[in-house]
């Protein structure tokens, strides 16, 4: 069974197009909702165990909602901005999140915060919003990696005698997921810069004629 691509049929053409009330779109709005309850579980109530849980489900749904939009053909332009919308929220929050509650060190916070920000400013500056760019295997094994390891971390903590045999599993796919996530951001920067060329470039391929017939 494939983990990336799964529901993926052969000879698929994706017709959704401009649709917004789709499955798939209703399971991200889902996830999008689980962040407050998280930060509202770890930080208000003290439940580390009912957060790993939200945790689990919320990356359970960033996998299904993939695989439905795929096998049911119901991949639309809203859910490819949505979909790393929700991502980026989901573990920025956890982060911020584990970081008040004494869990994770500030230096994750910032790692992950920082690329995302100069990639913000490229987008808005380049773009004046999303570049609309395919998300990469690099970038999905990322966010992968670390919706596995900020649950496993927590729970770790949930443990006594931190750090344990689960904190240090927990640290490597936080690691992983780490690294990952600077080789994505530094890709997606360049297609950034990339994409925002070839539009320029068209644009200016495009006035020439009109520019030679009418001289100065």
């Amino acid at each position: 069974m494939r983990l990336f691509g799964a529901g993926t049929r052969p000879g698929q053409v994706p017709t959704g197009g401009g649709r917004i009330l789709t499955i798939p779109n209703l399971i991200t709005v889902v996830r999008f909702l689980g962040v407050p309850l998280f930060v509202w579980l770890v930080l208000a109530r003290h439940e580390y165990g009912w957060g790993v849980l939200v945790l689990a489900l919320m990356g359970g749904t960033d996998w299904i909602d993939g695989y439905v939009a795929r096998r049911f053909n119901q991949a639309t332009e809203l859910g490819r901005v949505l979909d790393p919308l929700a991502d980026r929220v989901a573990l920025v929050t956890v982060a911020v999140t584990l970081v008040l509650a004494g869990v994770a060190p500030w230096w994750l916070l910032a790692v992950l915060v920082v690329p995302d920000a100069v990639l913000l400013a490229a987008s808005l500056a380049f773009f004046h919003w999303h570049p609309d760019l395919p998300v990469s295997r690099v970038g999905k094994i990322r966010t992968a990696a670390l919706l596995v390891g900020t649950p496993l971390l927590l729970l770790a903590e949930v443990l006594d005698g931190t750090p344990n045999v689960l904190w240090s599993i927990a640290w490597v796919f936080l690691a992983i997921g780490v690294v990952g996530h600077l080789v994505a951001a530094y890709n997606y920067f360049w297609a950034i810069v990339r994409k925002h060329r070839a539009e320029q470039a068209a644009k200016t391929a495009g006035q020439r004629p009109a520019d030679r017939g009418n001289p100065a």
